[in-house]
This record gives structure tokens, C-alpha cells and sequence, in this order.
């Protein structure tokens, strides 16, 4: 399928490995320039070259903590009037709901819900200017089930959740389309972290960990970041233009929902 989107240019938050970085090739198969940003020069611009060589599309890299206010400022002035957002952030550690006090509550809002608003209120405009726009944030299936151990992730996160609920509804009238993408397990450095805890508190191994949770999947497996990363650009794409606001998870089943 033609994404209609060739030319376009993205930002693409915490993207140098991961989920981010899924999206990032997708969008870049699609002929779409790319602003990549991470924390990690070495990774993201290893990551950034072999996206320009395998798509040949310009790919700007930008290193810095896109949770901080300087961090932002670099990465909008690179941005410019880029089309598309796609928000990400690592998420908040696990724990339990005795172990967060107040500052680690401000991290994880900083980090999982501010800093896509922030880059939102400072893109929306000139998106619905030139009367187009495209908004994926990435963010959880705890939004739709909570995690017990994620308590700070569940409480960024649909405090996100929430902001664009309203939001979307009040751009899609000037061809500004926001929506979220809910990622359960997916092979992921993440996974690796969440899965070592696993392997520390039970005292088993780390294969045997992730038998454990693919067994909660219905699909049996992770997810990859190449299928996270298709599901992101069909919604930056011409075709999600009537998707306005939506949550849509990508788990493999494993959010026991009816709807």
C-alpha cells in the first residue's frame, strides 16, 4: 500500500533502538525525512545511517534528553515545520506502590506525559496552518489495564491518554489527525529489563522468564518492532485521516478486553 506520505518529514522521539526506532524505518520506507532524536550518540546515529542508506531519505540526528527543556528546544529547532510527531520515552522503573514518593511521580510525568504535550503544543500550530498533521504517541497497554509493578507508567501515561482524548477532537477539523499506540511486550530493551527483574525476584533464567510471559500472550510470542513500527506509519499515513483520537493496542491479545 502507497502511505501517500513521501516526502514528509517526522520527528520521532527516543528513536535511536526500540519501538521508536521501528517506526522510524517504517517511515523512512515510506519516503518520509526523519528527525531522530536519543539520549545516545553512538546508537542513534549508527541507527540514523543505516536508515539513510537502506531508504536514502535525509535523516537528521539529534542527541539529547528530550525530557528536558533544552533538550526540547533542540530537537523543535531541527524539527522545524516537520509533519509528523511521534512522541516515545522510556518508560518509568517498575516497583511497587510503597516504593514512589513525589519526585519520582514528577519524573515520570516529565518524561511520559509533559514532554508529548509540550512538543504537541509546539507542532499543532503549524500543522494545522498548512492544514495537515500527523500525532502518534506511543505509550502503553496499561492505559487500558493497569500494570501493578508500573504504577507510574499506568499514572503518566493515561494521564497522556486523557489530554489527547480532548485534544484530537478540537485539531481534526484542520486536517490534524492525533492518535496512540499501546505497545504490550515487544522484544525490546525494555523487555529485557522488565524480564531481568523477573529473573532476579524468582531466581530463574532469563529464558525461562520469557517462556513465562509469552505464555501470557495469546500470540504466543513478542511483538517486534518492524510490526510496531507498520502499525505507526499507517496512522501517519493519507489513510488514517477519519482515526481521530483512537488507542489502539498492539499486545498480541494479551489486554483481556471485549472492546
Amino acid at each position: 500500500m502507497d502511505l501517500g506520505i513521501a516526502g514528509k518529514r517526522a520527528l520521532i522521539c527516543a528513536s535511536s533502538k526500540g519501538l521508536g526506532l521501528g517506526c522510524a524505518e517504517a517511515l523512512a520506507a515510506a519516503g518520509v525525512n526523519l528527525i531522530m532524536n536519543a539520549r545516545g550518540a553512538e546508537a542513534l546515529n549508527a541507527s540514523a545511517e543505516a536508515i539513510r542508506v537502506a531508504h536514502g531519505v535525509e535523516v537528521t540526528a539529534i542527541t539529547t534528553d528530550i525530557t528536558t527543556a533544552e533538550g526540547q528546544s533542540q530537537v523543535l529547532a531541527a524539527a522545524g515545520d516537520a509533519d509528523i510527531l511521534v512522541t516515545n520515552a522510556g518508560g518509568p522503573p517498575p516497583g511497587m506502590w510503597s516504593d514512589w514518593d513525589r519526585e519520582d511521580f514528577i519524573k515520570a510525568l516529565d518524561a511520559n506525559m509533559l514532554t508529548p504535550i509540550a512538543l504537541m503544543k509546539a507542532m499543532l500550530p503549524g500543522m494545522m496552518d498548512r492544514g495537515w498533521g500527523r500525532v502518534v504517541n506511543i505509550t502503553s497497554q496499561s492505559v487500558r489495564a493497569p500494570i501493578g509493578v508500573l504504577g507510574l507508567s499506568n499514572a503518566a501515561r493515561t494521564g497522556l491518554t486523557g489530554y489527547v482524548a480532548g485534544t484530537a477532537r478540537q485539531v481534526a477539523g484542520k486536517g490534524v489527525v492525533i492518535n496512540n499506540l499501546l505497545p504490550g511486550i515487544h522484544a525490546t530493551d525494555r523487555a529485557d529489563a522488565l524480564d531481568g527483574g523477573v529473573v532476579k525476584a524468582q531466581g530463574i533464567t532469563l529464558d525461562e522468564a520469557r517462556a513465562k510471559r509469552a505464555a501470557t500472550i495469546p500470540a504466543g510470542r513478542y511483538g517486534t518492532r518492524h510490526e510496531f513500527g507498520a502499525a505507526c506509519a499507517f496512522l501517519c499515513s493519507q489513510h488514517a485521516g477519519f482515526i481521530v483520537g483512537q488507542n489502539l493496542l498492539l499486545d498480541g491479545g494479551a489486554t483481556n478486553l471485549t472492546m
